[in-house]
């Protein structure tokens, strides 16, 4: 099986489903690996699908949320504090980008949606596993942001600037 038609057939499996389904219980009727599964939905999710990953496996939230980009500059201290800005408000940081004037774009998909996901991701920084994509342009970087609605992105946008994190 092709990997588009098995990805359409996840894709009916999560709309049918009530319940989040778990990548073993995907993977086994088409004979791949859980491996697999995990990217046929990093594929579905850069087709716009918003599937979400739980501990108990994957859920479709079929209402399309409205995405933002904003550019940001800080510090590295001030990591957190943007990233929980983000999260309170209701938003979903989909990704980072730095548009570097040697390499051009680059971009690193984050999808943090909740203060656990922060602590994990400033964890890693702390113990040196990376550092923020922003470091190679001087802390100017862009975040996609998404969210259930306009208001909560123009909300997110308004804190913000509140705390003059925001680039015009």
């Amino acid at each position: 099986m092709r990997s588009d038609e098995r990805q359409g057939r996840i894709l009916g499996v999560l709309k049918d489903s009530r319940r989040a389904v778990s990548g073993s219980s995907l993977a086994k009727p088409f004979g791949v690996s859980r491996q697999v599964i995990v990217s046929d939905m990093a594929a579905l999710r850069a087709r716009g699908l918003d599937i979400i990953s739980t501990n108990k496996g994957y859920l479709l939230n079929e209402e399309p949320p409205c995405n933002r980009i904003f550019k940001l500059r800080h510090t590295d201290e001030q990591v957190g504090e943007e990233l929980e800005t983000i999260v309170d408000c209701g938003g979903s940081v989909r990704n980072v980008f730095v548009n570097h004037k040697m390499y051009g774009r680059l971009t690193a998909d984050m999808n943090i949606s909740s203060r656990r996901q922060i602590a994990d991701y400033l964890d890693d920084i702390k113990y040196g596993k990376s550092t923020p994509l922003k470091n190679v342009t001087s802390g100017y970087h862009y975040h996609t942001v998404s969210a259930k609605s306009e208001e909560q992105l123009d909300m997110i946008e308004r804190e913000l600037r509140k705390k003059g994190l925001i680039v015009e």
